[in-house]
């Protein structure tokens, strides 16, 4: 690498770094709405000058994958954080028919970063998996009847204990950041300071990936529905059936009939009511209340049915007085 180009374009690097975790630093802290004008336009001078920075970074390759976190200078590991700080400035845009790209724009950049930080071995950590296998593994857990309570209680420990590094990692950093920054550090605290920034910045991207992936599994499952009807919305709706005749042509049909029975002219209650009206049916079940000739009437065949049955009940008793018992059966004698 030529000393000219170190001359031209390094210290331009801490100039961009700085502004945009200026920018970042005020966008987190203000208390106008982020959707407003000024914060989005902070957050997008933020993301052009971290974009101008990480095209220095590549053309200068300033970081290898041969190489090891020792080899790297002090004063550059600094520029290590240039895909964070993208990712974070990221997810402060507000554009909502755009969001799911905003969020998968994010994750890559905090995918670099932790890629980066992973291969220099700044801290120990398991790196978050592809957008694939997540949204496989997320279809797989969905599909079980029960959770894994196992895994949820070893993510809720992890949460745990990345939340107390965090707060440990700044109480040092606060420690370090006046002698840092005022000059008066030596090269090992220097590195230090830039090391527990890193080490902090890894906790924050792993925290908003998982965020991430919820809400992009949720924005993915709210646009299916939608999908669904429009395409059963585009699709031309079928003409109505009509009438066909059983005969060869019209004039046949209206002198010989259609050919089978004809088509209902009522309904069954418009039948109904209409025999009702006539008396042709009896009132739904409802009996009425015999008038008193009917009661006459009913009594007067009672009386004389019951006259018959005794009338003929005594004349058999007289044909048995007069028959012997075994009268007339003469089938079974000799």
């Amino acid at each position: 690498m030529a000393a000219s180009e170190d001359d031209l374009l390094l210290p331009r690097l801490p100039e961009l770094l700085e502004t945009s975790k200026k920018l970042l630093e005020e966008v987190e802290e203000a208390t106008e709405p982020t959707g407003s004008r000024i914060i989005q336009d902070k957050v997008f001078k933020g993301l052009n000058l971290l974009e101008k920075a990480a095209g220095m970074l590549s053309e200068l390759d300033l970081f290898s994958r041969n190489e090891d976190l020792e080899e790297i200078a002090s004063t550059d590991l600094k520029y290590l954080m240039v895909p964070a700080l993208q990712g974070a400035l990221t997810l402060k845009q507000v554009n909502s028919s755009k969001r799911l790209d905003h969020l998968q724009q994010a994750r890559e950049h905090f995918i670099n970063f932790l890629t980066q930080c992973h291969c220099y071995h700044v801290a120990e950590f398991q790196l978050p998996q592809s957008k694939n296998n997540s949204a496989e593994n997320n279809t797989a857990s969905s599909s079980m009847a029960y959770p894994n309570l196992v895994a949820m209680a070893s993510q809720r420990q992890a949460k745990i204990e990345r939340y107390k590094q965090k707060k440990e990692l700044e109480h040092r950093l606060s420690a370090l950041k006046s002698a840092v920054e005022s000059g008066q550090a030596d090269d090992e605290r220097v590195r230090e300071y830039h090391l527990l920034h890193l080490r902090r910045w890894i906790g924050i991207c792993l925290e908003e990936i998982e965020s991430i992936d919820q809400e992009i599994k949720i924005l993915k499952e709210r646009d299916s529905p939608r999908e669904e009807s429009t395409s059963h919305s585009s699709l031309p709706e079928k003409p109505p059936m009509k009438p066909f005749i059983l005969t060869r042509n019209k004039a046949q049909a209206k002198v010989f009939g259609a050919g089978y029975p004809s088509l209902a002219t009522m309904t069954v209650s418009d039948w109904y009511d209409q025999h009702q009206k006539y008396g042709a049916l009896p009132d739904r079940g409802i009996a009425k209340p015999p008038s008193a000739q009917q009661q006459e009437d009913e009594e007067q065949k009672d009386d004389e049915g019951e006259e018959k049955t005794l009338h003929r009940q005594r004349e058999w008793d007289d044909w048995k007085d007069t028959h012997p018992r075994g009268y007339g059966n003469r089938q079974n004698m000799g």
